[in-house]
Parts: structure tokens; sequence; C-alpha cells
């Protein structure tokens, strides 16, 4: 039996995750770290810690167990200016990330995003991209990265964006060749992080676009 570790348990690809992750038989114990309740109960698995992300001395130690599932991030709108979305999406993740694997935890799943480049031109693919390239260093025994694309699903706040953009991937995904550019559902998107983690080889693997969907047969 095995204790997952869980940091965004409550947006879309989180919440998903943890749903799943409490059905999940591999699981005994899941540890979530959060800034507001998940809304979720079970006395026997699932343990809640409320933490405060700018405090990380304050929980770090407790992130023990046999992996960590990372799925926070923001965006510009609700951060409110390029600096405090880099905080959410690469500081407090890369920070919990070299806590745990400080703390012996042999393996970590990351959702990045398609076109994450350190290099790239656009901040939020740079932001992603140097995240990645943070956390390969970092002395996991086991890394798996996920790059979907849009993601889709229900949201508790309205993103008129996003909704854009599932459309135009949907319509575009319909075009021969390009059946890898269409909608990722965050259920799907969860599936394929749990099905990253069963996967025991050693080493470092990012799964792009349509090897996404492939992460569980889709």
């Amino acid at each position: 039996m095995k204790t997952a570790l869980v940091i965004g348990a409550t947006g879309l690809v989180g919440d998903y995750l943890l749903r799943q992750l409490l059905s999940d038989d591999q699981y005994d114990k899941i540890h979530v770290f959060t800034r507001r309740s998940t809304g979720y109960s079970n006395p026997s698995k699932l343990e809640e810690h409320l933490v405060d992300f700018d405090r990380p001395a304050e929980w770090h130690d407790q992130l023990r167990g046999d992996v960590l599932f990372s799925s926070l991030g923001t965006t510009l709108k609700q951060a409110g200016s390029q600096q405090a979305q880099y905080k959410v999406d690469y500081t407090y993740q890369y920070e919990a990330a070299a806590a745990a694997a400080r703390n012996g935890v042999p393996a970590y799943v990351l959702i990045s995003s398609a076109g994450a480049d350190p290099d790239a031109f656009v901040f939020y693919s740079r932001m992603k991209g140097e995240l990645e390239r943070d956390v390969e260093k970092l002395p996991f025994q086991r890394v798996r990265i996920l790059q979907p694309g849009i993601l889709a699903g229900p949201r508790s706040e309205a993103r008129l964006g996003e909704k854009v953009g599932v459309v135009l991937s949907l319509l575009f995904s319909k075009l021969p060749g390009l059946h890898q550019y269409r909608p990722y559902h965050g259920r799907v998107v969860a599936q394929a992080m749990r099905a990253a983690a069963a996967d025991t080889t050693p080493g470092i693997r990012i799964s792009t676009l349509g090897q996404v969907f492939e992460e569980v047969g889709e």
C-alpha cells in the first residue's frame, strides 16, 4: 500500500485526481496540502493539511510518502501579475518538490503544459519550462511530467478564454493528423497522472500531447 501526497487538489485536474485516488486501492493514505478544504471526507484514508505556501518551513517536513502529485496552478487574471502567477506556478511547486525529494519521496508526477520551454518567448510556456528543467535536477528516483494541451471540464470560476480555446482546439483536432490537439478533460489527465505514477521505471519521462491520452488508452 502507498501514501500519496497532493498539492493543487482543489483545481480542475487536482479535484479529479483526489476523487480517483480515494477509490484507488493502491493507496491507503492520501495527504493533501492545500490553502482551503477540498470538501471531501474519508477519515481512514484522507488527511488534509491546511497550509500557507508562503511559510514552507511550517509544513514541508510533512511531505513524506511514496509519490508527490503536483497540479497546482493559477491564471494571470486570478494572480493579478506575472510575478504573482510565477510564485504559484513555479515557486510553490518547486519548493514542495525539493522538500519531498529531500525527505526521500521516490516519485514525482507533475502536470505541466504543451509547449513548455525555458527559452520560450511566451511567459507562460517559459515559466512551465523552467519548472520542468529544475525539478528534473532533483534527486527523485522517478520523475513523470505530463504536457497536456487545453484543459476541459467543469470549473468553479468562469474562464471565457479557456472556453473559446476548447472550442477552437476541438475544431482544429478534426483536421487530418491533428487529433492529438483535442481538448484534454481533467478526468483523463488525472487518470494519466495515476498511470504515470504506476510506472516504476527509474528516470525521467515526459508525456507530450497525444502521449497523455496514451497513458490511459484513450
